[in-house]
């Protein structure tokens, strides 16, 4: 069994795999770590590797005092990966969203992919056919433009998450939820659309925290699943044990 660790910017998600089959998910703050890690390998006995992709601010050493008792890996940019990273400054490429680019390689092979991933921010990832990691885009996520707003002006309000009731806002907290949701909503669908104008046999994956809340709005067909990352990073710790 292997227990995969995604450290993001907010929260810790970890899942536990046997072979490529999900065993259970997790969700917890970074205080967490090692109490969490404890209890999963208390429930799933069998566990003997510990892999980590990681872009949060979480000590090594939390993770090393699980080294007794499982093999633990941090992936970085010396691992192999099943694609070219044509990124002109790769050193500087997020580990996450090369394990993203690599589950998205692996998974569909043989055609023109985006990953999307909507989180704290929300990161725009192509892969083309020919396995080629080009580059994408960053912006900030739904709950950074809410809390911009606010932190930047005298008197708008810091708002939660909600579904606009209209694209036209008629109250305050109205037109917050429609700039903030549907200006993301029409920011993705726009880069979906140019990317489809310039590439065909396309496959888009949308993933992280906020998939679900966006997959429904979207007008483009994508592919969702809030947990490609981890899946994602299984995938590419089978493929280096495969290629080592």
């Amino acid at each position: 069994m292997v227990l995969a660790i995604d450290v993001g910017n907010t929260r810790i998600k970890a899942s536990v795999f046997e072979s490529s089959t999900v065993l259970e998910n997790f969700v917890f703050e970074k205080n967490e770590l090692e109490k969490k890690i404890k209890e999963i390998l208390e429930k799933f006995q069998n566990c003997s590797d510990l892999i980590i992709a990681s872009v949060g601010n979480v000590e090594k050493q939390s993770f090393l005092a699980f080294e007794k008792d499982l093999n633990i890996h941090f992936f970085t940019h010396e691992d192999v990966f099943p694609f070219v990273n044509r990124y002109a400054t790769p050193k500087t490429l997020g580990i996450d969203r090369m394990i993203l680019a690599s589950g998205a390689t692996l998974q569909f092979p043989e055609q023109n992919r985006l990953v999307i991933d909507a989180g704290t921010c929300i990161t725009y990832d192509f892969i083309d056919e020919n396995d080629n990691y080009l580059g994408g885009a960053i912006s900030p996520g739904l709950r950074l433009r809410y809390e911009a707003l606010h932190n930047f002006t005298a008197r708008l309000p810091l708002l939660t998450l909600e579904g606009p009731e209209s694209y036209i806002g008629d109250s305050t907290a109205q037109a917050i939820h429609s700039g903030v949701v549907n200006g993301f909503v029409y920011e993705i669908d726009g880069f979906i659309d140019e990317y489809q104008a310039n590439f065909s046999n396309f496959i888009i994956i949308l993933t992280g925290g906020d998939a679900e809340f966006l997959a429904k709005r979207l007008k483009n067909t994508i592919f969702a699943n809030s947990n490609f990352l981890l899946e994602s990073l299984n995938q590419t710790f089978q493929y280096k044990i495969d290629n080592d």
